[in-house]
């Protein structure tokens, strides 16, 4: 596996508020070496993660129904919307990042976590059916192709990271998306299959680094490696010591950490030292050299900022920075 160098410090995706202009001015501004194109879901249905999602698929549509997003025959209105928001925050992050070189992510749903979310016509989810999870597969794929080869018009100079966010992932490997009727829930999928979809998504980069993130507890850090991601992002407060040889063994493969140190919602902050106080202590758990920390941990907020106050979401991002250049000072 390629190893890739990354920037110390960046967000997950999504911020507060409808202005994306705002928005990206504080994504860009917060990170100077790996800014991010930021997600506004408090616009409403298509501006949400796996809306804003359905608006990059190819020759896929999908509507929003009271229980959430339907795959239907034709671009309806919803999807429209979509990429209508989509081509707005394009339009704002490429106004604030001219001349721009370096690492810029761009974030979408992988398609675990899209095949529990969308709905077919029979109101079940996209996971149900193995036939509607290859289709969407394939056509994420494709959407993504368009997506990142429309940032690199827009931003030449970037280096783009993809990330590809799978909170569900934990679950469909689990068995635990519960039916339309919540009575029961769907099938385990087979790691196997999981884990080819998820390389195909990730091959879409061709070569570039793909992070895949997280903020469910028990990611499955090995299962990600083998798929080819580069680096795995997820909330540190769910780790628990069972999750040590599998971090052990991702860091000494080369794979990064993305580290999500600072708290989503508002809240205090504690000093920089003390928000990675919890990184030193697994790395001494792990009997890692303290000089690997800076060159295999990033720092993020622990999940996107959307609950947030505008003015919180600005100072945890702030905070990442500042808590990062602590790591890299002070390794022991």
């Amino acid at each position: 596996m390629t190893t890739f160098d990354f920037a110390p410090a960046t967000g997950v995706g999504s911020l507060p508020g409808g202005d994306a202009r705002e928005a990206a001015k504080t994504a860009t501004g917060s990170f100077e070496d790996f800014p991010f194109l930021a997600e506004l879901p408090g616009r409403g249905p298509g501006a949400d993660m796996i809306g804003r999602t359905v608006g990059m698929l190819v020759e896929l549509y999908a509507r929003v129904e009271p229980s959430g997003w339907r795959i239907g025959d034709r671009p309806g209105r919803d999807t429209k919307r979509a990429r209508s928001w989509l081509g707005e925050d394009l339009d704002a992050l490429e106004e604030f990042t001219q001349g721009y070189e370096g690492q810029l992510k761009v974030q979408a749903v992988g398609p675990w976590t899209l095949a529990a979310a969308l709905e077919l016509k029979n109101g079940e989810a996209a996971l149900s059916d193995p036939g509607a999870c290859r289709d969407l597969t394939a056509s994420l794929t494709e959407g993504l192709r368009q997506h990142l080869a429309e940032v690199r018009r827009r931003v030449p100079g970037a280096e783009i990271v993809l990330q590809l966010d799978e909170p569900s992932l934990t679950a469909v490997l689990r068995g635990q998306v519960r039916t339309a009727s919540g009575y029961r829930t769907h099938r385990a999928v087979d790691r196997q299959v999981v884990e080819s979809a998820l390389r195909d998504v990730i091959g879409v980069h061709g070569g570039g680094p793909v992070v895949v993130h997280s903020c469910a507890p028990d990611v499955p850090f090995n299962l990600l490696r083998r798929a080819g991601a580069a680096a795995i992002s997820f909330d540190f407060s769910l780790l628990t010591e069972r999750d040590d040889d599998a971090i052990g063994e991702a860091v000494e493969g080369g794979t990064r950490l993305f580290a999500g140190v600072v708290p989503g919602t508002d809240g205090p902050l504690s000093d920089p030292a003390g928000s990675v106080m919890g990184v030193r202590t697994l790395w001494r758990r792990l009997g890692l050299r303290p000089g690997l920390l800076a060159d295999a941990v990033t720092l993020t907020p622990a999940c996107g900022l959307a609950g947030a106050s505008p003015e919180y979401a600005r100072r945890a991002l702030a905070h990442c920075v500042r808590a990062a250049r602590s790591l890299a000072d002070n390794p022991e």
